[in-house]
């Protein structure tokens, strides 16, 4: 992959990091308000929905950090763009539509047609689903 192209991933998901890591601060200070507040029960079970809900939305936004780091430490030490199943590259405008992607398109189709028939998340080469191409 050309520097230029690795430049312009690394900005985007360094951007994307920090802005979930405000996100991530943001939502510590409202769930740290929202205990401090009232003592009406209607309000306390409306801010514990609230509260379960902007968790629930974090913890999925701290499996997208893992992610993004995973593909920061790509891009370092220069496996970024390849596909971890079959080496080949993966394609600029997938990388582009998903930075974090660690699959070919190709490859990707075919988890996900495992997935559907076996009804198995995610079969890798460490999984006994898998199987060479």
């Amino acid at each position: 992959m050309r520097r230029k192209d690795l430049t312009f991933f690394r900005k985007l998901l360094t951007r994307r990091l920090e802005e979930l890591l405000m996100e991530a601060e943001k939502t510590k200070n409202t769930v740290k308000a929202a205990e401090e507040s009232s003592s009406d029960p209607m309000d306390q079970a409306s801010n514990q929905l609230e509260r379960d809900f902007l968790l629930r939305l974090r913890d999925r936004e701290s499996k997208l950090m893992v992610k993004i780091k995973e593909a920061l430490e790509r891009i370092e030490d220069g496996t970024f763009g390849e596909c971890e199943e079959c080496g080949e590259e993966i394609s600029l405008k997938r990388l582009r539509a998903r930075p974090m992607a660690t699959l070919c398109i190709h490859c990707k189709h075919e988890q996900e047609a495992l997935e559907k028939k076996n009804g198995v998340e995610k079969p890798t080469k460490l999984s006994p689903l898998w199987s060479p191409a």
